[in-house]
């Protein structure tokens, strides 16, 4: 369980943002809508499945109602549970099943983003999972119009994990332990 407020929880997701997802180019989409305020990031207060669920679809909903120059994105930051990353990738394809669930197939998906993600195939300590290591469990709920549109006029966009994984093994270890403090901490 956190210890932390909300409002330092969101300082660190948004610190992350800024520095690992924009500066780094691994989302190159992400720059414009952090820039023009459209990035919701919302604090769970949920502790346990049942709670998340409900929040999950009210963030989906609202993602929905609001316009996209309003809200473009929603980043669900989970500070209180799911802290092992077997469970939360459990909740991930349960949050998936509610997408299918509320008919949002086709306007929402959702991404995942875990302070110790791992790739099927890697090992927990393989560079490759910091792409999608995060302070936080997170909860990405992205429109599909937005990804198409952003996917249409992007050179190559199947190479991005590919870059994305080559970017991150490139940096030193004093660049990883700036970039990623929560990952070096006793």
């Amino acid at each position: 369980m956190s210890t932390k407020t909300p409002k330092t929880i969101e300082a660190d997701v948004l610190a992350w943002l800024d520095q690992v997802v924009i500066g780094l180019n691994l989302c190159p989409f992400a720059a414009r809508p952090r820039r023009l305020g459209q990035i919701r990031v919302v604090v769970s207060n949920a502790r346990d499945d049942d709670g998340l669920i409900d929040e999950l679809a009210r963030e989906g909903a609202l993602l929905l109602e609001q316009a996209s120059e309003i809200i473009e994105t929603s980043l669900l930051v989970v500070p209180d549970m799911l802290e092992d990353f077997e469970p939360y990738n459990h909740f991930v394809a349960v949050a998936e099943m509610l997408v299918r669930q509320y008919g949002w197939e086709g306007q929402l998906q959702i991404a995942s983003f875990h302070p110790n993600y791992c790739f099927d195939g890697a090992e927990p300590e393989d560079d490759e999972n910091l792409t999608n290591r995060s302070p936080y469990p997170i909860l990405h709920l992205i429109r599909e119009e937005s990804i198409e549109r952003a996917l249409s006029g992007f050179p190559n966009p199947e190479r991005i994990p590919e870059r994305n994984v080559g970017r991150v093994c490139s940096l030193s270890a004093i660049e990883k332990r700036r970039l990623f403090p929560y990952l070096f901490r006793a």
